[in-house]
């Protein structure tokens, strides 16, 4: 057997962790790692146009499969260019092992052409963030840089010089077994017995949850039962705990909608499970709160906790449930669920008029068939700005769908090169890109690189021609809006010139059986729909702390803006409630 050099160890170690593809854009101290990927039977090299788009994907495919995914550019600017979508992925907690390739060992700190510091840039944005200066940290260092992206959830870094990516492998290496799941976590007795006191004291208790809710939503629903609890989410828990929810209240912060902000600021006990929820300006202060998280540098930042509780969802409510005491008293959430379905019909009318005869077209309207088409485990990316308020308002969660977008990052551009890591765990699996035109056109020559790999993700492009979340801001300031406006081609037209399906929308008549024939297309398609760029959103409960930073228009040019098949699901729910 040939003796391995650093490159093909290090892609061999990938391989042996699950990574299935390493996304990039090749580069002279990165080609002796491609080369080994060329040569390696398990691990594929996916090309694509821009390092941020690499991060981007290999995030998403993290997200979607639970496993790592990796990442990598080249020295000094190539790897600068993974920094953006890696900061998503490690606040998004998805595992992802990023190669940034260095200049030659020897020109280290002499300014060399390209010369950059990887070790300080990728600080922020990584748990783990060192450099294989010697073949002899092989394999221990990257082995220790993929069981802290794994276990602690989020980015680790590996910097590697070109001259050290080609220098041979160190003899009779200790290869260990690799960490590739994340355990368990259950709370001490002590909390389990404080909360379940807290509990059964309380009268009016609502749990309001997170992503961390993700695959415990049979507990959460039990719990929920058990104590008569509405059941509000922030945006990243709605995927995992709208569906099939009987106590659903809906969503709280700046994109919320429903009764979710009234049933956490109501309740005489508020438990927030696995939400590291930003907006403290919707958090009560009034009422006792209980944090529920598995990673405990969560716990207590966002608002004063009357308990903390270190552990994940599921664990915990599996140990709490079947100690607390059945409440019987229904009134408190009855009362939630009908202000919830009230609030929902009351602006479901902004989509619903004469949204045949409206042009441009309505966005709601555009998400809302879209919810109704896309296939029941879709896959959506959303693009950060007006897509997310569509997302959040009209894309229905089923148990099988998912949603992801640059939640908790916020950064534009993010939804195409999601698709992208999305669609390669599953080419089978329907993808769709809602992208506003602003974020499409930051990295749209990545569109190229679903033409190159003929992946079948389905663009819909929300075109209004502006940057309308900045403009509503620049609103609530007072400001008029400057420095939004988007001169934009026909996007459709672009497709199509790339070797793409694209078609064109201007009248919602229109619309579905364009989404329909681009859905039925083997391969890349772009929708470019003409949105209505007056269409905003806001929230359901506004003062003046919760306005800075975000969209409420002074003028009040729009309102609240419908909530799409929600509020059948709210009706239904109210004709479920006990009769006495």
């Amino acid at each position: 057997m040939a003796k391995q050099n650093v490159s093909e160890q290090f892609v061999d170690i990938l391989a042996r962790a699950g990574v299935k593809r390493l996304y990039g854009v090749v580069g002279d101290s990165l080609n002796p790692v491609v080369d080994a990927i060329r040569r390696h039977p398990g691990v594929e090299w996916i090309q694509v146009r821009h390092e941020e788009t690499a991060a981007f994907a290999a995030g998403a495919e993290a997200q979607i499969t639970g496993t790592l995914a990796a990442c990598a550019g080249s020295c000094g600017p190539g790897n600068l260019h993974l920094i953006n979508g890696l900061y998503d992925a490690h606040r998004s907690m998805a595992p992802v092992l990023a190669l940034a390739s260095h200049i030659p060992s020897s020109e280290i700190g002499l300014n060399y052409f390209q010369a950059t510091h990887p070790e300080l840039l990728f600080q922020e944005c990584s748990h783990y963030n060192e450099m294989i200066s010697n073949p002899q940290q092989m394999p221990r260092l990257l082995q220790t840089a993929i069981q802290h992206a794994v276990g602690q959830g989020g980015v680790s870094v590996v910097t590697m010089p070109g001259d050290i990516a080609g220098q041979p492998a160190p003899e009779k290496a200790v290869e260990h077994a690799l960490v590739t799941s994340r355990p368990t976590v259950r709370p001490g007795d002590d909390e389990i017995d404080k909360l379940c006191r807290m509990v059964d004291g309380a009268k009016r208790v609502t749990l309001f949850c997170g992503s961390g809710t993700a695959g415990a939503h049979a507990e959460v629903m039990e719990f929920a039962e058990r104590v008569k609890a509405p059941v509000g989410h922030a945006l990243r828990g709605k995927e995992w705990i709208q569906y099939d929810n009987p106590f659903d209240v809906g969503m709280s912060g700046l994109l919320g909608y429903g009764a979710a902000y009234e049933a956490t600021h109501e309740c005489d006990l508020l438990i927030l499970l696995g939400t590291d929820f930003p907006y403290n300006a919707f958090l009560p202060d009034d009422v006792q709160i209980v944090q529920v998280d598995v990673r405990p540098e969560h716990l207590g930042r966002r608002t004063k906790l009357d308990l903390a509780v270190w552990g994940d969802v599921r664990e915990t409510l599996r140990c709490l449930t079947p100690r607390v005491k059945v409440k019987s008293d229904r009134k408190f959430l009855d009362r939630m669920l009908k202000k919830h379905a009230d609030a929902l019909e009351g602006v479901v009318k902004a989509y619903t008029r004469k949204v045949e005869k409206h042009v441009p077209i309505h966005p709601e309207y555009v998400a809302s068939v879209l919810d109704e088409i896309a296939d029941d485990d879709a896959v959506f990316t959303v693009d950060t700005g007006m897509c997310n308020v569509w997302a959040a308002r009209y894309l229905t969660p089923n148990g099988k769908r998912r949603v992801i977008g640059s939640f908790s990052h916020g950064s534009m551009a993010n939804a195409l090169p999601q698709a992208i890591g999305a669609q390669f765990t599953d080419r089978n699996r329907q993808v769709v890109s809602m992208s506003g035109d602003g974020g499409f056109t930051m990295l749209m020559g990545d569109f190229l690189t679903l033409v190159q790999y003929n992946l079948p993700v389905k663009v819909v492009l929300f075109n209004n021609s502006s940057l309308g979340m900045v403009e509503l801001e620049m609103l609530v300031g007072g400001l008029p809006s400057f420095g939004t406006t988007n001169k934009n081609p026909d996007f459709a037209a672009v497709a199509r010139a790339a070797g793409a399906y694209g078609v064109r929308v201007e009248k919602p008549k229109e619309l579905q059986s364009a989404l329909k024939d681009a859905f039925k297309h083997k391969g890349p398609a772009l929708v470019d729909v003409v949105t209505d760029p007056n269409a905003l959103s806001i929230p359901p409960k506004i003062s003046a702390d919760m306005v800075t930073g975000f969209a409420l228009s002074a003028s009040k040019i729009v309102l609240d803006g419908g909530v799409g098949r929600m509020v059948q699901m709210a009706r239904s729910n109210l004709r479920n409630m006990p009769r006495p």
